[in-house]
């Protein structure tokens, strides 16, 4: 069972998403929390999952994702945001949020998001990750310095940059290339180290900068977080 948490100050967000994935297969909202109350809430239930509000008017989402990164053993956080200003979006990014959620999600994608979410692949709209590539410092064109360093890729890592791109977790890479989990491990360290990034996420917009996703922007986000 993936335990989630969600964390919005308005109580008709937390209550539609409690809903829907309440009557998803494998998935229970074990709290719901509005900012102030947000990181002892997540101290205490240990979610796999939190779905963080990335503005919200008494704790912001950002203070509470800083929050959760000093936990022992941090849930997987996606932010949710409606992408009306950059400032937040590249905090968050920068702070360790491992996906980006457009709050009119469709209710029939919410929960495959969450479960690739849980696995620790990486969730982005294709909105999320249109907004995200205006916004990333230098992203100008394939030819900009931090495209230029996934040259300094192998193909084996090119391939699993790909994946991650597409949102798959290291088990899922390891079983659609054929490697071990502790492998594709060792070549995602590899991955962040040579592109001198600290997330996946941030690995994930770097590839399709580069041009090494074949997919449009106006694929399903199921598709684009690994078909789960």
């Amino acid at each position: 069972m993936i335990r989630v948490v969600v964390v919005d100050d308005e109580a008709l967000v937390r209550s539609g998403f409690e809903l829907i994935l309440n009557t998803s297969d494998g998935i229970q909202v074990v709290a719901t929390a509005e900012g102030a109350q947000a990181a002892d809430v997540i101290r205490r239930e240990q979610p796999d999952v939190v779905l963080l509000d990335i503005r919200m008017p008494d704790v912001d989402g950002l203070t509470v994702l800083r929050q959760i990164q000093q936990l022992p053993a941090p849930p997987q956080v996606a932010m949710l945001t409606t992408f009306d200003t950059d400032e937040y979006i590249l905090t968050a990014l920068r702070s360790g949020a491992g996906g980006f959620l457009l709050k009119d999600t469709e209710p029939e994608q919410l929960a495959q998001l969450v479960r690739t979410l849980a696995a620790g692949g990486v969730v982005m709209s294709p909105k999320a990750s249109r907004a995200l590539l205006r916004s990333h410092p230098g992203a100008n064109g394939p030819q900009d310095a931090d495209v230029a360093r996934v040259d300094l890729l192998s193909d084996r890592e090119r391939d699993v940059l790909v994946l991650i791109a597409e949102g798959l977790s290291n088990a899922d890479i390891g079983a659609r290339i054929h490697l071990s989990a502790g492998t594709v491990k060792d070549h995602v360290s590899s991955i962040l180290t040579k592109l001198r990034v600290s997330s996946r996420v941030q690995a994930a917009l770097l590839a399709e900068r580069a041009g090494l996703l074949s997919g449009g922007d106006d694929e399903e986000p199921a598709k684009r977080d690994g078909g789960r």
